[in-house]
Parts: structure tokens; sequence; C-alpha cells
């Protein structure tokens, strides 16, 4: 039986951390699918820490597929990302299992893990990410609408470095194979927030081709426990540019289909 493995960041959620992962296990996925959580505490403060392992006690308790491990030090969400990714090689799970990341608040529904699996499923992309900007979502106030341009000028930049013409780099959701997470992973070195530029950069090296899926989103804002600041607005920039400039002598992804094009956006990343 295929299995997506879904990794989760936490870092002081303590609020949102169960119901997050109760969403995630309730998802009804393609027929014949199973779902797998891996946790990824990136040391939490003692009070919050205190609660996620109580979400994990609990879960287990209830026999649900669920894992968690902690950081000894708080490093960022590259580092929990890239110890999640480890964590599942290490478990050796079939090269056609899917690996989706899934934030710990409540900003992400994981009801959209089917639509994002279907490129996968069908053969039409090799790796898939979500995009929150577009028809489908309405900019309410002014902070919103800033938050929405500062992501759309960063996705504009990975653009124009790796080729594809996606609408939502900085998206939570991307979704991939356990064989390209093999390919992937060595590429991963960014602690914080720039591991969404590098994993798309990295994608972009390894030829892959690369689709887009509207989600839905309900953002929150600092007073609600959001992280990303300017800081890693400017990191996105560096990292963007780093990645352009390392080598791209890498062998292309190898899949079944004959076009490895990168450039293979669905309509909804057109403009």
């Amino acid at each position: 039986m295929p299995t997506l493995h879904v990794v989760i960041p936490v870092y002081n959620e303590r609020n949102t951390l169960e119901p997050c992962a109760r969403r995630v296990l309730e998802v009804s996925l393609p027929e014949s699918w199973s779902i797998r959580i891996w946790m990824v505490d990136d040391h939490s403060d003692d009070e919050h820490f205190a609660l996620v392992q109580q979400v994990f006690d609990d879960l287990s308790a209830e026999n649900l597929p669920v894992s968690l491990d902690r950081h000894e030090v708080n490093q960022g969400k590259g580092a929990a990302l890239q110890t999640g990714f480890d964590r599942i090689l290490a478990a050796s799970p079939a090269d056609d299992d899917l690996v989706v990341i899934q934030d710990a608040d409540l900003e992400y529904d994981p009801g959209d893990f089917p639509a994002l699996m279907q490129p996968l499923l069908e053969g039409k992309a090799d790796a898939v990410l979500g995009s929150r900007w577009g028809t489908h979502t309405k900019l309410v106030g002014l902070k919103r609408k800033i938050h929405a341009w500062g992501n759309r000028t960063l996705t504009f930049l990975s653009n124009v470095m790796t080729g594809y013409r996606v609408s939502d780099m900085e998206c939570c959701y991307k979704i991939f194979s356990v064989s390209l997470l093999r390919r992937l992973r060595p590429m991963l070195t960014e602690q914080r927030f720039g591991i969404e530029p590098q994993m798309v950069a990295s994608l972009s090296r390894l030829k892959a081709r690369v689709t887009q899926v509207p989600i839905s989103y309900d953002p929150r804002g600092l007073d609600g426990g959001k992280k990303i600041g300017w800081k890693d607005g400017v990191r996105a920039i560096w990292v963007i540019s780093r990645e352009r400039l390392r080598s791209r002598t890498v062998a292309p992804f190898e899949t079944d289909q004959t076009s490895l094009d990168p450039v293979t956006p669905t309509d909804a990343g057109r403009g």
C-alpha cells in the first residue's frame, strides 16, 4: 500500500498542532493510499513542548501512524524539514511513496492533499507546488496584500532563475515522490525559510517537471505566531541568487516520461 508521508515542522504551536495533525490523519486519500505523520519539534520552549509531547502520546495511544523527533537547539524550519526527510529515507519507503510538507498551524487545509497528489499519480509532473494566489483567493486587508506582494516578488525572482512559471514559490505545500527526494535531499542546506527557494532551485537543477495546484489558505499574523519576517525575505533573495550560480552539472531526475522539460506549469501558473 503506497503511503503519503507528511512532514510537520513544529515550533511553539501548542494550540494548533493537535487539530492540524487530526485533520491530516482524517484526509480522504485516493483508494489504497495510507498516510503517516513525521513531526519534528524544533526545540519548542518547555511549556509548548510538554503539549507537543502530549499530542504525540495521545495519537500514539490511538495507534495512529505518527512519529516525533526533537532538536536539541532551535535551528529553523529548513533544519526541521531536513530531519523529517532523513527520518523518512531511513525508514526505507517505496520509491513511489509521496512526501508532502504541512505547517503545524491551521493556515493550510490538508483536504487539498488529493488535488496536490493528482498530477503525480497521473504522471504529469515530478513535483507539485500549492498556490495561494489567484482567482480562487480574495485578498482582504492591507497586511495580507503586502504579504502577497512580497511573495509574488520573490516568486518572480525565483522563476527568472529557474525557468519555472509558478505563482507561489514560497507556498508550504510541496509534494514529490520518495525517489525524487533521494536526489533532492543532498542539495538542501538552508536552515530557515531559505529552504523554500532552495527546494525549487534544486528541482530546477534536476530538471524536474513542476506544476502547481490552487489551494485554500487562512493566514495568521505575527500576533498569531507567524515567524517569517523581512530578514527571511532578504535571505530568500540571496538564496535565489546563490543557487543560480551553483553547478548545474547533475544528472536529470529520471521518470517514465519522455519529457523532462522543467517549464511545465498548469494554467494556474500562467501569467
